[in-house]
Parts: structure tokens; C-alpha cells; sequence
């Protein structure tokens, strides 16, 4: 099986899964719903109480980058906790169980002592990131590179937390370990679930283009409409992205595929090919 064919096996099999418990869906929203409520908050105090204007032009007082520091925070830790519920959600939908919103969330609640540290790492690596991007083409290229790696090495740290209740430095080390393992797993599937969203995104632009092409009112119903679908694709990557994560940790951890994903051998589906031949495992 080709990759192109393995990405799309990931996503239908993540689908499946959130087809039959679909409040796995509310996750990526109450998520985006509470990171603009931390910018509009955090950002109307810098608006407020950390901009210098008295001088001449506008200049941002020292107050006002500790009010963004605790916006990067308070995005990463929404990000984290929601993530952490939809996670909690996602296993127990794989193991058989409909999951609550308020259940998940549940458990979320008794991992936070593992999560604030977890979003306090990841909002540090964001702003370290975003100030080499700053530093010219050669500061993109490597914030660039190493955003990917961190992405990559990271990518199965929340279930971690949430399943194993380790600390932040030990389920760094664990997350790590289960990447050697499943290093294909995971690259495939992260880019794969991306380049299915490339797909279903393109009817969103194909709009915008008609709707441009008709003048301002075609414009702005088709632009609209395009809107609301990339939203809704939006959500429902994040929330297969979010299942397909937490079935990666249960095979990378015990070597067995739950759920929907059961059916799927993920050996035979990562294994590296040369000239058409099998090379091994993954």
C-alpha cells in the first residue's frame, strides 16, 4: 500500500471512530472557542495597560510582554487541556465505551497537575520558535526544522500524561522512545492526516474563486459559505488527528491496535519499500 493510500486508511479509520462517538467533536471547538476568549482577554490588556503611546509613536511597555507571555501560556494551556479530554474521550471510545464530554473533561481535571507543566514546555518552545523566525531566512529555516522535529517527538505526550499520569520530564523521555518505534507511524500519519486536509479544504477556495469571479455579492455568499466549511474541517482534522493519536500510543505502547483501528495492520502498512520490495519493519 502506498502512502497516498495509507494517509487516506488513517483518516477513514479515525473517521469510523468519531462517526460513532461524535462528542469527540466538541474538543477542537470548546478548544478554539477558549483560546480566543485567552487572546480577546490578554490582548485587551495590552490594549489597555502595556502600550506606551505618551512618547513619540507607540512603543510596548514591559507590563504589556508579560501580559503576552501569559497569552502564549494561557493558549497552550487551553490547547493542552482540551486536547488532554479528547484524548481521555478518544481511548475510551477504542476500548468500546461512549465517552462524555463531561467525562472526559473529568479526567482531564485530575491530570492538570501534569498539564500546567506541559503547557508551560510547550508555550517556551512556541516563543523560542517565533523569535528565531524573527531572525531572518536562516532563523525561519531552523525554527522551521525543529518546530517539525518537537511536533514529531512530541506527538504522543498528552496521552502520556493522561494515560500513564507521568511527569512532564519522564513522558518527554517515554514520548521519545515510543518515536523510535514507530518513527513511520508517526511522520505518515501526522502528514498524511494534513494532506487530507489540504484535499477537503481546496472545495473552500474553489468557492472564493467562483465567488470573486461573480463580483462582491457572489463574493460574499460563497466566501461565507467556504468559511463555514473550512471550520468544519478544521474540526473534524483536529478531532481525527486527536483519535488517530491516542490509537498510535495504544500500538506503540503495547504493540496491540485498538478499536476501529483493529482491523488496520500497522506493520505492513508503515514498512519501508525499496524497488517494490518490503525492507523490514518500521
Amino acid at each position: 500500500m502506498n502512502r497516498l493510500q495509507t494517509s487516506w486508511e488513517i483518516a477513514k479509520r479515525s473517521w469510523a471512530v468519531l462517526k460513532s462517538d461524535k462528542t469527540l467533536a466538541w474538543f477542537p471547538v470548546l478548544s478554539a472557542l477558549g483560546c480566543l476568549a485567552v487572546v480577546a482577554v490578554l490582548g485587551g490588556l495590552v490594549a489597555v495597560a502595556g502600550i506606551d503611546d505618551s512618547a513619540n509613536g507607540t512603543a510596548l511597555r514591559p507590563l504589556g510582554y508579560v501580559f503576552i507571555a501569559f497569552a502564549y501560556l494561557g493558549v497552550a494551556f487551553v490547547q493542552t487541556y482540551f486536547l488532554a479530554g479528547l484524548v481521555a474521550g478518544a481511548d475510551t471510545r477504542l476500548h468500546g465505551v461512549d465517552s462524555t464530554v463531561k467525562g472526559a473533561l473529568g479526567v482531564a481535571n485530575t491530570k492538570l497537575h501534569r498539564l500546567l507543566p506541559w503547557a508551560i514546555v510547550s508555550a517556551t518552545v512556541t516563543l523560542v520558535l517565533n523569535q528565531l523566525e524573527r531572525q531572518g531566512i536562516i532563523g525561519q529555516i531552523v525554527a522551521t526544522l525543529v518546530g517539525m522535529a518537537w511536533n514529531l517527538v512530541t506527538f504522543l505526550t498528552v496521552p502520556i500524561l493522561v494515560i500513564e499520569d507521568l511527569g512532564v520530564g519522564a513522558a518527554l523521555k517515554r514520548s521519545k522512545d515510543l518515536f523510535k518505534r514507530t518513527w513511520g507511524e508517526n511522520v505518515i500519519g501526522q502528514g498524511g492526516l494534513g494532506l487530507v486536509g489540504v484535499l477537503l479544504v481546496l472545495p473552500a477556495v474553489l468557492l472564493v474563486v467562483v465567488g470573486a469571479a461573480l463580483g462582491t455579492a457572489g463574493l460574499v455568499v460563497l466566501g461565507g459559505i467556504a468559511l463555514v466549511w473550512a471550520i468544519v474541517v478544521s474540526v473534524v482534522l483536529l478531532a481525527l488527528s486527536g483519535i488517530y493519536r491516542t490509537a498510535l500510543y495504544w500500538y506503540a505502547s503495547t504493540g496491540e491496535v485498538p478499536g476501529d483501528f483493529s482491523g488496520m495492520d500497522f506493520q505492513a502498512q508503515f514498512r519501508p519499500r525499496r524497488r517494490g520490495l518490503a525492507a523490514g519493519g518500521s
